[in-house]
This record gives structure tokens, sequence and C-alpha cells, in this order.
């Protein structure tokens, strides 16, 4: 009892109110009875009575006999008054606990059938693990309080299946990922170690081929760390400008981009912000302007109070596919193909470091090839 069940306490209110609006109500009828008797009823005053004792002269006296009966009856109502107030109590009080017993009984009932939803929402929530998330309540009956609340519960647990599943996926393609660098490492050593005569320009080759794979596992473990870095919402505070960490970004793809035309309208775009990870966020957008476009095409990367905005040109990308772009390890199967030097990360890092720093980003499909992002971060606030 030092911790009363919800059923318990529903129980014991309801059966209190009800006892308490019997009681006002056995108290008020027991007001109007004494009202009744004691107002409407005249009594008679004892001069009265004195007079009716006395025959009058001329009366009859069967008539005299009869007056003087009438001060026994005054008597005999005052007795039946006092009965009815007491009997009327007795008969009140009775009732009272029979009602009070009975409110009880019916009270834990109803209690009972009332919150029988949240048993089936505790038992579901138990039988509820990592590896049960298809679990639902799926409560029928009215859309009341408790039919709400078990509707917001299978949503969230949907979402949290949602998020598992993801989880899972971005973990198998990251082991995948991670994989074939090693692989390629391991299978060169042992082919060359296999090799009875081998000449150093074949170990020169392994291992640039070794540097090569283990470049490409750096960079991918690189980006995890950012991806991480950005899930993880601890970010710093600067005032920082778009326009630089763009500019940056262009200058660090110059040889990889020389086969291409690359334009450049870099305005102030101020804002708040983590100052790496905005690097990073510049870097990652015009690489993969880059990296996925053709021989003689082009990038345009600009930048002001609306943000920053890179378009390129490429193969096509069906509207339909570019929320797959934004996720991790999700790559076209058109004409969109990777380079080695991709991770499959880059897009994804952007959208992370982009709703880290509460701004929104949007994607939309050249109509002869290619992408255009644009994203737009929060102004840093006006100086006081």
């Amino acid at each position: 009892m030092r911790h009363p069940s919800i059923r318990l306490r529903l129980t014991v209110v309801s059966a209190v109110v009800l006892v308490v609006a019997c009681t006002a109500l056995l108290a008020l009828n027991y007001w109007l009875l004494y009202h009744s008797l004691y107002n409407n009823i005249h009594d008679p005053t004892p001069a009265e009575l004195a007079k009716l004792r006395s025959t009058p002269p001329g009366v009859a006296p069967e008539l005299g006999e009869k007056l003087r009966a009438m001060d026994i009856d005054a008597a005999r109502i005052a007795e039946l008054r006092r009965e009815t107030l007491l009997g009327t109590a007795g008969a009140s009080a009775l009732g009272l606990l029979v009602t009070a017993v009975a409110g009880l009984g019916i009270s834990w009932v109803v209690a009972g059938r009332l919150l029988r939803p949240l048993r089936t929402l505790t038992a579901t929530t138990r039988r509820i693990s990592q590896d049960r998330l298809d679990e639902r309540i799926a409560l029928t009956g009215p859309h009341d309080e408790l039919r709400e609340l078990a509707d917001t519960f299978d949503a969230m647990v949907g979402r949290l299946e949602a998020a598992f599943a993801s989880q899972r996926r971005f973990v198998a393609d990251a082991a995948h990922d991670l994989r074939t660098p090693l692989a390629i490492v391991r299978t060169g050593l042992e082919v060359q170690l296999a090799k009875r005569a081998a000449t150093p320009a074949q170990w020169e080759d392994v291992a640039r081929r070794a540097l090569t794979a283990t470049s490409r596992a750096e960079r991918m473990l690189d980006g995890l760390l950012a991806l991480a870095r950005s899930d993880s919402g601890v970010l710093a505070r600067e005032p920082y400008d778009l326009a630089l960490a763009s500019a940056a970004a262009l200058s660090a793809v110059d040889e990889e981009a020389a086969a291409l035309t690359v334009t450049a309208d870099l305005r102030p775009a101020p804002v708040t912000g983590d100052p790496v990870l905005l690097d990073r966020l510049a870097g990652n957008l015009v690489d993969n302007a880059v990296r996925h476009n053709h021989p003689g095409g082009w990038v345009s990367v600009s930048t002001g109070p609306e943000g920053l905005t890179v378009r390129n040109s490429g193969p096509p990308v069906p509207p339909a596919d570019l929320d797959r772009l934004f996720e991790p390890f999700q790559r076209l199967t058109t004409g969109r193909t990777a380079s080695p030097s991709s991770t499959g990360l880059g897009l994804a890092i952007v959208r992370s470091i982009v709703h880290a720093h509460a701004g929104t980003i949007t994607a939309a499909a050249n109509p002869d090839g290619g992408l255009t992002v644009t994203v737009t971060l929060a102004a840093p606030a006006a100086p006081r």
C-alpha cells in the first residue's frame, strides 16, 4: 500500500466522490423533510391549549371532549415527527453505507476495464526488443486518449525499426567497403609472394596498389568520423563564411577539374557553425560535382546570403532517386558511376552536417543531366 496502483487510486477517488455526492443529497433531503414537518404544520400555543382544555359555556359535553383530545393529538404529532426524523436518518445512513460498498466494487470493475489498454501497452513494451521491433499494440476501440497513446507508441516503434534497419544496413555497407581495399592489398601481396623471382618493378607496382587501397580506406574512415561527429550534435559555434570554404574546396580540386569548365560566384555568405565541418560540407559538394561529371562538362559554385549552391553537368539523375544520393553507400545504377576515390559518404556527410547546423538542403536534377544542390544555413545573429 506504500505505492498504490492507478486502479486502486481511481477506485478510491470514484468511491469518495460518490459518497460525498450521496451525503450532500441525503442532507438536502433531510433538511427539506425537517422544514416540511416543523414549518408547514402549525403547533398550538400554550394559550391555545389552555383555551381548548376549558369547555366554553353553552357547548355540548361531547364537543368539549373532542376539544380536550386535541391536546393528546398534539403530543402524538410531536412524537411522530421525532420518529420520522430518526427513522429517516437511520435509513439514510444505511443507504449511504450500501452505496459506498457498491460504489467501491463498481469503481474497481470500471477502473479495470478503463485501464485494460494500459496493460496491453505494458505487455507489448516488455516484448519489444532490438530483435523484435515488428511488435505493435494495434489498439482498437474509440479514438480516446488511450488510443492516441497507443498509436503514438506504435509510430515511435516504427521509427525505431526504420532507424535500426538503416543502422544495420550502414554497418554492413561500411564493412563491405572497408573490406574491399584490405582484400586488394592482401591479394596483391599473396600473388607477389607466390612468385619465385619477383622483380623490383613488380614489388613497386604492388606497393602502389597497396598505397592506393590504404588511401581509400583512410578516406572512408575519415568520412565515417566526420559523419559520427556531425551526428553527435556537439559543434563549435563560430562566425564563418561559406565563400571562404567554397574557395578552399575549389582550390583542392584544381587538378582533378582540369578537363571541366569551372565558374564561381563567391559573394559573402556569413553563417554560424563549426568551421571544420563547414569546410568539409563545401569540399564534399565540390568533390561530388567534379567526380560525377563527364569530360568537357561544367561546374558552377555560388555563395551569397541565400546560402551555397553547387551545380554540375553529368549523367541524368532520376528525380525519384534523389533521396537515395544522401544515404550512406548508396550509388545509382545509372551512368552516375563512382570514381575510384569515391567512398559513397560525400552527400550523406553533407546532409548530416546541414542537419547538425539546423539548416536545409535541397537537390534537383538538371534537365540536361547533373545536379543542383542548395544549402541554406542560419546567418549569425546581429550584435546588439
